[in-house]
């Protein structure tokens, strides 16, 4: 039985979504100009969208559409508007990050199919059965994932009725999707708002290891991988590229598409993947696949490698004596061939219309006979560009009959009908010259035939009524309770703060473990007063063992960053609260987190303002809390900061790095903006702002909303810097908790490095 595979392209344009249906792309995912997570791509209107959905279903092409960003509270109302146009549609599909709106789109929205967004962090086995229970049919993973990681997700996806989807190709981001604050912190520009600025591109100071470009990492291919993929039982193969133009995706597509083809057909890969380097690429790295994380998957160039990858052909044919003028040749015949390959895919698009389609109707009546109404629509074949017309007959129930107060005359037909709204048809005739005058039948008949018109315009779906979201009760917390303040360690000497201190202790558990290691479970049962905190990315045994931990101890309370672990935390009867990197930044994320899961309070997303904070409603029962004094982590990553940046003489990462490496150093760009590169031992390589969140501001303004303050001790990202005393900033802090406002001007300069940026520019 031959294997069923989607592939899944990229369009960010009408032309590029044009390009990848006659490619044979078997979906095509997509974004409006607003709700998606490419601001930098041309993107496409409503009515495109229902042209383009039209279009690709002519093709048996599937539409995904892209609203994968977190949601501010405010912009619910606008959403709401466009989500009841969505399910009026043919779309099959809406991909999401946002917690609230899988809230919002599972109670409200039910016939729209779900897709769970790579920016959601998805690489555990306890995250898939979240996002199942939250709605999502399917589920994009993390890019750094192992083929063996991907085949143990795959039998879970199976185990949940869940559909697995895969990245196969294009850019690769170095840090994991989701969390990634590296233009958010300086400039507002956040990944989770679609609005990178692709820091990880930039030029910086040239490196002690020699490297302008230390961040930029090959673009991914998997494009000899796709047996093993099949065999892992991924579903969708997913192409990387909305920001690339249509000859840069049908190349792309169609390579694949004949890759894929090949093998279920033969067993064999068919296709070299020579075409792949006639596009825009960065050169080709599969190693996160394999498993395999070293220095090769860096490139010291962010723009076009095909030059590059020609010359290095060359030479790899002739040898290292190619002429000067061999090389300049090459280069202008592949000048060339791009030159051709637009041509040709401007020539293969050229016929295929997205245009609304004409609409006729013709209104008839006559005594003791039905009202009728004739339909008439010009269609485009998915061919040719010859029209094909359909008509249709719908009559009323009743017979006309004389009346003369009411008559169904022209002035009542065309108020009725003259503004039909179908994104797919234009109105172009409207007849009423067939009508008798002086004739009526119940006026409720009149709007059968719409809605039964609007039916059969809809594909014969009938039109799914609009949904008004309940109004949000706002639960405020006691007005006499003052928030609380609390900790996050990770040194287990920090654990005698307690002795300093009533408010909450969080520690912070590591990313990585030993193998069946019992050393927490240990320490956080002879310290009870420790509340657990699990950190957001726990990948394969990594993720045993901290469920282990967590089955073991048994905490009250926990906090957690991964939503694998608050599955199963619900799984167990803790009491968890959402973490800070669950990016949570609207009440209903909130709602879905307490109505399916027990969660018990979230930290709000540090990247919204002030007044993008104060619109959140507080469900019943439930603790709102802010960190405002920590590192300001940039990006984490799988793969290795140091072999680009100060050099390593490992030329791979191992389980070993991992467990005990603490380096750190750091990398400044061309503007003097200096980043702090820190690996902790049993942690991921992560690059933080020079500067630390320092928020004291939101104490004034928002302590009402708030059960408490937090503050990180980790002194994670410090670097060589020294760190303020640890008991005096306790005592700082609460001070400044108990109305002592005076204590700021003693923070900032305990913390003179420090900023509060996001707090003001949110998202």
């Amino acid at each position: 039985m031959k294997p069923k595979i989607e592939l899944l392209a990229p369009g960010g344009d009408v032309d590029a979504i044009k390009a990848a249906i006659i490619a044979g792309a078997d979906a095509v995912y997509c974004g409006l100009d607003t709700f998606n997570a490419r601001n930098r791509a041309a993107n496409i209107s409503f009515d495109q969208l229902v042209g383009i959905i039209r279009l690709a279903h002519q093709y048996d092409c599937r539409i995904f559409l892209t609203l994968n960003i977190v949601i501010l509270e405010q912009e619910f109302k606008t959403l709401l508007k466009l989500l009841n146009r969505l399910v009026n549609t043919t779309l099959d599909g809406v991909i999401v990050q946002d917690m609230g709106l899988l809230y919002v789109l599972r109670k409200h929205f039910p016939t729209l199919d779900i897709h769970a967004s790579t920016q959601l962090t998805t690489h555990n086995a306890g995250q898939i059965p979240f996002l199942r229970k939250l709605g999502a049919t399917r589920v994009n993973l993390s890019r750094e994932l192992n083929l063996r990681e991907i085949t143990s997700l795959a039998q879970v996806s199976k185990e949940h009725d869940t559909l697995l989807e895969v990245f196969v190709h294009g850019s690769l981001c170095v840090a994991f999707s989701g969390l990634c604050y590296s233009t958010s912190a300086s400039a507002g520009n956040s990944g989770n708002r679609g609005r990178c600025s692709q820091a990880c591109r930039e030029e910086y100071e040239t490196t002690e290891s020699g490297n302008n470009f230390p961040l930029n990492i090959k673009d991914n291919s998997a494009f000899f991988d796709l047996p093993a993929l099949i065999d892992a039982g991924v579903y969708s193969f997913k192409v990387e590229g909305r920001i690339k133009g249509a000859s840069y995706v049908h190349t792309v597509i169609d390579s694949f598409r004949k890759q894929i083809d090949g093998y279920v057909e033969t067993g064999e890969l068919t296709q070299d993947g020579e075409r792949l380097y006639k596009v825009f690429n960065r050169d080709f790295t599969n190693a996160f696949l394999r498993g395999d994380l070293n220095q090769s998957m860096f490139i010291d160039n962010p723009r076009d490698n095909s030059k590059n990858h020609l010359v290095d052909q060359l030479k790899a044919d002739k040898g290292e004596s190619i002429s000067v003028v061999q090389i300049h040749d090459a280069q202008q015949q592949l000048q060339v061939d791009k030159q051709q390959i637009n041509a040709s895919v401007d020539d293969k698009i050229a016929h295929l219309s997205i245009e609304k389609l004409k609409l006729n109707l013709s209104f008839a009546s006559e005594p003791n006979k039905p009202l009728t109404l004739t339909v008439t629509t010009e269609h485009n074949s998915s061919d040719l560009a010859d029209a094909e017309t359909k008509t249709v007959v719908f009559s009323s129930s009743s017979l006309m009959m004389p009346s003369e107060k009411l008559s169904v005359d022209k002035e009542a037909i065309e108020k009725r009908f003259k503004n039909i709204n179908n994104a797919n048809y234009e109105l172009v005739q409207l007849q009423t010259d067939k009508l008798t005058d002086g004739l009526s039948i119940p006026y409720r008949e009149i709007t059968t035939l719409k809605n039964e018109l609007l039916a059969y315009l809809n594909d014969g779906i009938a039109v799914i009524a609009e949904v008004e979201l309940p109004k949000l009760a706002r639960h405020p917390k006691d007005a006499e309770q003052k928030p609380a303040l609390s900790m996050l360690i990770c040194d287990e000497e920090d654990a005698k703060l307690a002795e300093v201190t009533d408010g909450d202790i969080y520690f912070k558990l590591p990313d990585a473990y030993k193998r069946g290691c019992t050393k927490y479970v240990d320490f956080l049962q002879q310290n009870p007063r420790l509340i657990p905190w699990f950190p957001p990315v726990l990948i394969g045994k990594d993720y045993d063992v901290a469920l282990n931990i967590l089955q073991q101890v048994k905490p009250e309370l926990i906090v957690t960053n991964n939503t694998g672990i608050a599955y199963h935390a619900q799984q167990l009867g803790i009491k968890w609260i959402a973490g800070p990197f669950l990016n949570t930044t609207n009440s209903y994320a909130l709602l879905a987190m307490q109505e399916g899961f027990d969660c018990a309070g979230a930290f709000i997303s540090n990247e919204i303002n002030k007044q993008q904070i104060k619109q959140i409603a507080r469900p019943n029962n439930f603790k709102m809390l802010y960190s405002i004094y920590h590192p300001i982590l940039l990006m984490a990553s799988r793969q290795c900061f140091f072999q680009q940046s100060v050099g390593c003489e490992k030329p791979r990462i191992d389980n070993g790095c991992m467990l005990s490496c603490d380096k750190s150093t750091s990398i400044k760009n061309l503007k003097g903006d200096s980043f702090a590169i820190d690996k902790q031992k049993a942690g991921y390589p992560s690059i933080y702002n020079q500067d630390q969140f320092l928020n004291t501001e939101i104490i004034d303004d928002l302590s009402h909303m708030f059960d408490g303050f937090m503050i990180d001790l980790t002194n994670i990202g410090a670097g060589d810097k020294e760190s303020p005393d640890k008991v005096e900033l306790i005592k700082q802090f609460e001070a400044l908790l108990d109305g002592q406002n005076e204590v700021s001007t003693t923070l900032a300069t305990m913390v003179p490095e420090s900023t509060h940026l996001q707090y003001k520019n949110g998202l």
